[in-house]
């Protein structure tokens, strides 16, 4: 190559701000080929490879392994070998430093003058350490349990629970600093000479990781932007089970039940379009485009359970698939998504989200809409309870599904005819599956 370039920290998702690199697969020095693994970055949603676009020598590192950086920034310079970068390294500082500037608040000055002149001022003198305090946290360091008077070293606060206890305080060993006793030491007192136990307070801080953070970004708009409400309804899901057991004989993949509530759902989206829709704009912005979108394609939203939160890839045409393409899609999903090997093209484009946390045995919950949808329904647990059934109290197999709905787009009356058609397929799935193949 000619000169050294700049490689930035590629923008991998539309919802990226910044990435963290989680290798490096080069070291400073080391050739470079056009299309050759350079590093793994880790973004809001996956860990992905990224390859090099030029030839060159690794001159620079711009972010280590385990450091997070925002789009656009330095990843790596790349030129030839022995190549002086420090013009380049300042030329970007300089840039960096400019952009700071002009994104510095004036007011601060204006605060700074307003304060008026002291001139001689002299400082107050210092309290020493060494000044007694009245409270179970000072810090005043003994090597006994009574202090150089010969005195027992008590909080007031404690001596006043002893006394309205009736507890020997000559008795016992003081935890706090120096041996003096304290209000734990109160609390913890047990008759019969039996030691008082001591915990020891704790506790570990993590870094947030990149898809945590847009979790937290993203339902945190949803729930303050778009106002939820929530529709509640049981499914009796008996010919849902017996259904399942008869197709498990027969099929080659195993069926879940909730490949059963995806198609269920997609073939109610058909009926209800108004439900599969979003709401595009912002009335506060003044500009006038605001709309409401329609969508015919039916795309559902699966969520998928990992272990920094959640992902939500995507069964598209589900109202045009077979029970056992929806299972074998939703399984190679979760895997990839444990893996961390889920592409863009796998969790864009849903129209409609279902979170079931039923196999954790939740009979019920409400879920946050996933934008841009309008809807999400949660998936509880089958509960088996007793129902009644023909005048006759019987056992039954009940799962409670929750809709929540962006008011702006659907109504409460749309909401409801949603679910009692979605019921209707649910408790008769020979119905529902009649006209399509396993």
């Amino acid at each position: 190559m000619n000169m050294a370039e700049i490689v930035r920290m590629p923008k991998l998702s539309d919802t990226m701000t910044d990435g963290v690199v989680a290798k490096w697969h080069k070291k400073v020095g080391e050739k470079v080929k056009s299309g050759e693994l350079l590093a793994d970055i880790e973004t809001d949603k996956a860990t992905m490879e990224f390859e090099s676009f030029q030839n060159g020598v690794l001159l620079h590192i711009g972010v280590h392994e385990g450091k997070s950086a925002p789009v656009d920034s330095i990843l790596a310079i790349l030129g030839n070998e022995g190549e002086d970068i420090k013009v380049l390294l300042a030329e970007e500082a300089s840039k960096s430093a400019s952009a700071k500037e002009e994104v510095k608040p004036e007011a601060k000055k204006e605060i700074v003058s307003e304060k008026p002149a002291v001139k001689n001022e002299t400082p107050a003198p210092e309290k020493k350490q060494e000044t007694a305090v009245s409270s179970d946290t000072t810090q005043t360091k003994y090597i006994s349990g009574t202090d150089s008077n010969g005195r027992l070293k008590i909080s007031p606060l404690a001596r006043k629970l002893a006394e309205d206890k009736g507890i020997n305080v000559d008795s016992l060993k003081g935890s706090g600093d120096g041996g003096r006793i304290i209000k734990r030491d109160i609390d913890n007192y047990r008759p019969g000479n039996i030691p008082a136990f001591v915990g020891v307070e704790s506790y570990t801080e993590e870094p947030v990781s990149q898809m945590r953070k847009t979790i937290a970004r993203r339902l945190g708009e949803s729930k303050f932007s778009a106002p939820h409400f929530y529709l509640t309804m049981e499914i009796d899901m008996d010919e849902a089970i017996k259904a399942r057991e008869a197709i498990n004989t027969v099929a080659g993949t195993k069926i879940s039940f909730n490949d059963i509530v995806i198609k269920a759902v997609a073939l109610t989206l058909r009926k209800h379009p108004k439900i599969n829709a979003s709401w595009l704009g912002d009335p506060s912005s003044g500009s006038g485009q605001v709309k409401i979108r329609y969508n015919s394609h039916i795309h559902i939203g699966v969520a998928v359970a990992v272990e920094e939160g959640l992902l939500v890839p995507v069964v598209r045409f589900a109202d045009g698939k077979t029970l056992t393409q929806i299972a074998t899609e939703v399984r190679n999903y979760a895997a990839k998504a444990k893996d961390k090997k889920l592409q863009p093209s796998d969790w864009e484009g849903n129209t409609f989200t279902i979170s079931n946390l039923g196999m954790f045995g939740i009979d019920e919950f409400t879920a946050i809409i996933n934008p841009p949808d309008a809807c999400i329904l949660a998936v509880g647990g089958i509960k088996q309870t007793p129902v009644v059934k023909n005048g006759q109290i019987v056992p039954g197999n009940v799962m409670k599904l929750t809709l929540s709905c962006d008011h702006r787009v659907v109504d409460g009356a749309l909401g409801a005819a949603f679910l009692q058609t979605l019921k209707h397929n649910l408790e008769n799935p020979v119905l529902m599956l009649g006209a399509y193949s396993i």
